[in-house]
Parts: C-alpha cells; structure tokens; sequence
C-alpha cells in the first residue's frame, strides 16, 4: 500500500474474502430465526443484534440496513401474528432496535476507519505520516529476513526549495512538496510505501527490490518531477523548475524467523538501512543535486553501486 488515501483497501477492513462474513452473517440470523420460531422468547430474539452488528462491521451501511430488514422479515415470519400489523410496544421497541443497531453501528465503523486513516495520514501529501511507515517498515524487514530477499530503502528531497520558497513563499514551497508526493505516490510499485518525515524529505521503503529495480523507479521519478511544469499556488512554472535528489540502500537482511524477541532487531535494523539512505542523499547532494546515489549492502559491506545507478544530473 503507497497511499492511505484513494489508492488500495481501505483503511480497517479486512483483506479476506467477504463471503465468510456474508455466511457467517446468514447463518447466524437462521440461528437466531429458528430459536425465536421455537421459543418466542424477548432474550433470543435480541440475538438478532449480534448478526446485524457484523454486517455493519463488515459491510458498512448497506450491511448494516440489509441485515436489519432481514432481522426484521425473519422476526415477522418467527411470529406470524404480526403480519396483521397488530403490533405491540415490545415489537415496535425490537423493530426500530434492529434498523437503530445497524445503521449506528455503520456509522461509528465509518467514522472509526476515518480517524485511523487521518492517524497514519500526511496531511499535506496523503502518503503516510512517519509513525505508519515506521510500523510498516518493520513488517518489511522481518519479511526480507523471513524470505531471504532483498529491501530498498530510499531517501529523496526537493533540491533548492528554501529558494522557491524564498521567492515565491512559503504557500508555493507548499504546493511543491505536494505536488512531488503526488506524483511518488502515482509512480510506485503497488507493494511500496511511502511518506514525508519532514518538511520536503520523503522516505520509500520496497520490498523484494534490486538496486537496479530501486534506480529504475526513482529515477523514473527524478525525471518526471524535472520535466513538470507545475501550476503553485496559483503560478505556473516552467519545466525544471522542481527536481529531487534521491539516496537509496538495497540490502539483503540476515535470515531469521520472525518472534517477539526478534523485533528490537527489526527495529535497528530498519534504522540501519535508514541512515544508509540518508548518507546515499547526501552523497547525491554532494554531485550537484538532481541525482540518484543508490547503495547495495551485502553482508556488511556496503558500497555504492557502479555504473549507471549512481546517475549523474541530466
């Protein structure tokens, strides 16, 4: 997942197939229907809540609603008398319950999804803030180590944006930084994840990655960020204007199986590759910006890699 916005599943949801939730919630309201039909007993029949509570969960409103109706349809059928409409209190009070307990429950779903995504959520860029990718990059050290593959680790930033922001203020720096984590998040592989960790620094971890892999993609972006013309606040400006440099690690991690007691590793580990990166964006900076220096870890040795990877400006 690159973005916690419009791109991939949303936020809080389960990744497995919704037909086990659909059986599961079917089932449970024939359960319920078949003790209600049998018994007619006020306590079994507030069973139907707990069905219609995980279609909502699972399905959000429209889980939620349908679920209730069909409480409903199974309630009538469960006790014949009501389709007479000779309804007393009890069975008003349990009809509105079973619309009330679905549609809430959508609701504070739907609301809670979008406080999660706010909390792991750059404002400025929608890519996520540090505290997510640190969670994530965590997840993709332990994988590496478990698979024995390769992960990139890559540090970029905006070349000269005190100047832009200098000149044309701080409103147009803005709309800089915005606009190069749009188009990081437009251009990364689907299984990246990106995010802004500081005012015009951005940080992208890919797993199962060369070092070629890993120029490819950023200087893919490199390019594509020089050759923009963007509209900043409200100006536009010409080609060339915005560039980045980019540092980048590719490493391959010591293999181990994951534990709790591996996970302090994890965490330095990540670090490691952290910093690696960042030292990979100095070294650009230092060739005259607008370049990518991407690194390969091997072991404990770590170099840069020859050829065209260490690219210079074009």
């Amino acid at each position: 997942m690159r973005l916690t916005t419009s791109h991939g599943r949303s936020v809080g949801r389960s990744t497995r197939s919704p037909l086990w939730a659909a059986a599961l919630v079917i089932g449970a309201l024939l359960l319920v229907f078949a003790a209600d039909r049998a018994t007619g007993a006020t306590p079994l029949q507030h069973l139907y809540y707990l069905p219609i509570i995980l279609a909502a969960v699972r399905f959000r409103m429209r889980g939620g609603v349908i679920s209730a109706l069909s409480a409903i349809l199974l309630y009538h059928l469960a006790n014949p008398h009501l389709f007479t409409l000779q309804y007393e209190e009890p069975d008003l009070v349990q009809i509105t319950l079973f619309l009330a307990v679905g549609m809430i429950t959508a609701k504070m779903t739907r609301d809670a999804d979008h406080l999660h995504r706010l909390a792991m959520t750059d404002d400025l860029t929608g890519l996520h803030n540090l505290r997510s990718f640190e969670a994530r990059l965590i997840t993709m050290v332990r994988e590496a180590r478990r698979t024995h593959t390769t992960l990139a680790v890559l540090v970029l930033d905006l070349d000269r944006l005190k100047s832009l922001n200098d000149q044309y203020g701080h409103l147009t720096g803005a709309e800089a930084v915005r606009t190069v984590g749009r188009m990081i998040g437009e251009r990364l592989p689907s299984d990246a994840v990106a995010c802004r960790y500081g005012g015009d620094e951005f940080v992208i971890a890919i797993p199962r990655c060369t070092a070629s892999m890993a120029y490819r993609v950023v200087d893919g972006l490199r390019r594509a960020v020089q050759a923009s013309a963007p509209e900043l606040a409200g100006r536009s400006f010409a080609a060339g204007t915005l560039s980045i440099s980019v540092g980048g690690i590719c490493a391959s991690l010591d293999g181990s199986e994951p534990s709790q007691a591996a996970s302090s590793s994890d965490v330095e580990a990540g670090e490691t590759l952290f910093r690696a990166a960042d030292a990979a964006l100095y070294r650009a900076k230092a060739r005259g910006r607008n370049q990518v220096c991407i690194a390969q870890r091997e072991g404990e040795e770590v170099s840069d890699v020859l050829g065209p990877v260490c690219a210079a400006r074009q």
